[in-house]
């Protein structure tokens, strides 16, 4: 099983990115996928989850209005839209999928539920 992130880069600050996360062996329709991030010294932060027939996402307070977690379960790939960039967004970014029909929030930002995780791809924000 493979969850492969692409679309990281460095931007500058108020810039866009769509990070793509594609999954191969598993059929995500059965899965809540979600995205994590980690910045340096820091412990890995839930950004956004989208359940698995993409009525619903959540967000983390930082990122709400400026995020859109979506999905194409047809491509079999989850997506993370990021509007206005700030520097504190700089972070590897993971996409996790957690095997779930529910959309239970208490669990799914936590790290625990998830059964896949991605490699990583790195977004750098800096002028």
């Amino acid at each position: 099983v493979q969850l492969v992130e692409s679309g990281g880069g460095l931007v500058q600050p108020g810039d866009s990115l769509t990070l793509s996360c594609a999954a191969s062996v598993i059929n995500i329709v059965v899965y809540a996928m979600s995205w994590f991030r980690q910045a340096p010294g820091r412990e890995r932060a839930f950004v956004a989850a989208v359940r698995w027939n993409g009525r619903d996402t959540y967000y983390a307070d930082s990122v709400k209005g400026r995020f859109t977690a979506s999905r194409d379960n047809t491509n079999n790939t989850a997506y993370l839209h990021m509007n206005t960039l700030e520097s504190e967004d700089t972070a590897v970014y993971y996409c996790a999928a957690a095997r779930t029909w529910n959309f239970d929030i208490d669990f799914l930002t936590t790290t625990s539920p998830y059964d896949y995780w991605g490699q990583g791809t790195q977004v750098t924000v800096s002028s």
